[in-house]
């Protein structure tokens, strides 16, 4: 099992910065990817970026050249740098894992809100 607890939320303006961090525990090294998705009231959770353990990345088009996912020098922690945040990233931040191959875990959440 993955347990996943995620920091760094909190409320900025438009144009400002945040920084989310995720720490893994337990059964670290069966972590194949690792990412951040997010939920606005009223949508469905989507994908924001993602990081496997090759390195290679994935973004959704709205994120694109303004947030960066990036892991830790230890396995288990992923960062998403989110630069020039806008009203529309208001949202719950989820970290999510996928270990053994076919396995989803998930941290609590962290409220993310961006003022006009």
């Amino acid at each position: 099992q993955v347990q996943l607890v995620e920091s760094g939320g909190g409320l900025v303006q438009a144009g400002g910065s945040l920084r989310l961090s995720c720490a893994a525990s337990g059964s670290i090294f069966s972590i194949n990817a690792m990412g951040w998705y997010r939920q606005a009231p009223g949508k469905q959770r989507e994908l924001v970026a993602a990081i496997t353990s090759g390195g290679s990345t994935n973004y959704a088009d709205s994120v694109k050249g303004r947030f960066t996912v990036s892991r830790g020098n230890a396995r288990n922690t992923v960062y998403l740098q989110m630069n020039s945040l806008k009203p529309e990233d208001t949202a719950i931040y989820y970290c999510n894992a996928i270990f053994q191959g076919r396995y989803d875990a998930w941290g609590q959440g962290t409220q993310v809100t961006v003022s006009s």
